[in-house]
């Protein structure tokens, strides 16, 4: 499958990261033999990408539940009550707020979304109480009630619970309380919290949990906070956090979360799997260390075929599941068709800065690929490296010169000896990037004197919690065409 990495070894055992690439904030639901997943997806549409498993280490990706670009999604929730399915999702908009949307089977179709009008809070959590009342808990250690039909709030917001607060000579980026998570085992609900900030310096980020007996607290702190938090800059994964509990198949339990891959900040938040233990007194445990070595995997479940191939020959036009637009404007899908295995993208705007690419989420630390390329007349296209409309790296031509994209800027432009139509190659080989092209359909290629470092291309330099994608762009006039795009893991 194009190389890729996949966490399954084959043995028995995984190795982390369980979802290679940007899926940050997982929320995962165990519907009874089968598993579902999804992450923040910000500023890629059609977004909110549900992903299938039955053994919690082989995911496929199943359907995109949001279609229409209500802003930047930030970790939402997926839960399941009643024999309906709900996300809330929380957005960064004018103004912010959370939204909901649900559906009556997993694959959709999902409602239209539904403001839920909380313009001061992200991260929701769901949770229904001893009393059966439904609940979101929200950054900062509030909450708020849920009508019957999780559909609207139904009361005033309240600050329930005060998050345990680590030692103040530790290394972090700031407190923000944020992401809850709520467990219902046993004699207790349980509130796994992170804290520490989501990036900035490795060991900021960390897990820490509460329980309480009842839904209304009072919520006793965990004695062995923090639960997972990176110790130094030399492990394997930095700034884990953002914690789920799920009970696997073979009845033991597991948690996920998301870390930054020690030296690849460009490959954002990965999902990763850690198998929890529950200790006599009620309380539980991480065990996985600092996740740099193989885990045995859980026992039962059916594995599927993990992640998917990014190559494609355009037989369909895989829109959500596989390609995104980039801030894409009402019906903006509608620029994109596919005919006789070949992707139309009509061109808009003059650079990848302000023509919503069609972007991939690949998690291979080096990775090459290609593609085919056709402008009309007046028109601009490429190959990109793109971080947002700021940043981004990449090689693009129209009839008469190429164009370099470096830094989000448009650079050199030396001559085109191949017109219209070129095959094209990007090398992103552990952030050293070199171009290729070729007049004669791949037989042949020729370095393009423009070498690239990207290693800066990422969170800590430019916001904005995305990763460095590769994809497609096309400007100017007319229709680009696109065949035969390859991708491989290095």
């Amino acid at each position: 499958m194009d190389n890729q990495r996949v966490p399954d070894l084959g043995n028995g055992t995984f190795l982390n990261p369980l979802i290679s690439g940007d899926h940050p904030d997982p929320t995962i639901l165990k519907d009874g033999a089968d598993y579902y997943m999804t992450f923040s997806t910000f500023d890629s549409y059609p977004g909110l990408v549900i992903w299938h498993s039955r053994d919690l280490v082989n995911w496929r990706p199943v359907t995109a539940a949001l279609t229409n670009n209500v802003g930047s999604v930030w970790a939402p929730e997926l839960t399941k009550h009643d024999g309906r399915y709900f996300l809330y999702v929380p957005v960064k908009a004018s103004p912010n707020t959370s939204y909901v949307i649900w559906a009556d089977r997993i694959a959709g179709p999902w409602s239209e979304p539904i403001d839920l009008k909380l313009p001061k809070h992200i991260d929701p959590g769901h949770a229904v109480g001893e009393d059966g009342s439904r609940w979101l808990f929200l950054s900062g250690g509030d909450r708020v009630r849920l009508t019957a039909d999780g559909l609207a709030t139904a009361g005033e917001i309240e600050h329930v619970y005060d998050p345990w607060r680590y030692p103040d000579d530790w290394v972090v980026e700031s407190f923000s309380p944020e992401g809850p998570k709520i467990t219902r085992r046993g004699d207790y609900f349980y509130l796994i919290t992170a804290v520490g900030g989501t990036a900035g310096p490795p060991t900021g980020h960390m897990v820490i949990a509460a329980r309480s007996r009842s839904i209304h607290g009072p919520w006793e702190n965990h004695p062995g906070n923090p639960l997972v938090r990176t110790a130094n800059n030399d492990e394997k994964w930095w700034s884990c956090g953002h914690a789920s509990l799920v009970e696997g198949p073979d009845g033991n339990w597991w948690s996920v979360y998301h870390g930054y891959e020690n030296g690849y900040w460009t490959l954002g938040r990965q999902t990763l799997l850690d198998r929890v233990e529950w200790t006599r007194d009620g309380w539980f445990r991480m065990t996985g260390g600092d996740l740099s070595r193989p885990i045995r995997k859980p026992r039962g479940g059916q594995a599927v075929l993990h992640g998917q191939p990014l190559s494609d020959v355009f037989s369909t036009l895989r829109l959500g599941s596989k390609w995104n637009f980039f801030k894409p404007a009402p019906g903006e899908a509608n620029r994109a068709r596919v005919e006789n295995n070949t992707l139309i993208l009509q061109g808009s705007g003059n650079a990848p800065s302000d023509s919503s690419p069609l972007l991939l989420t690949a998690g291979d630390p080096a990775y090459q690929f290609e593609c085919d390329v056709e402008i009309a007349v007046g028109g601009v296209a490429g190959l990109i490296l793109f971080y947002d409309d700021k940043l981004y790296a990449g090689l693009g031509f129209d009839e008469q010169r190429f164009v370099t994209h470096q830094y989000g800027i448009e650079r050199g432009r030396p001559a085109n000896p191949h017109g219209r139509r070129m095959r094209m190659r990007v090398t992103n080989d552990r952030h050293i990037v070199s171009y290729h092209t070729s007049g004669d359909g791949g037989r042949s290629w020729k370095r393009f004197d423009r070498g690239m470092e990207v290693s800066g291309y990422h969170h800590n330099v430019r916001g904005g919690f995305l990763m460095l994608r590769p994809g497609l762009y096309s400007a100017g006039q007319g229709e680009t065409r696109f065949r035969n795009f390859t991708y491989k893991g290095l």
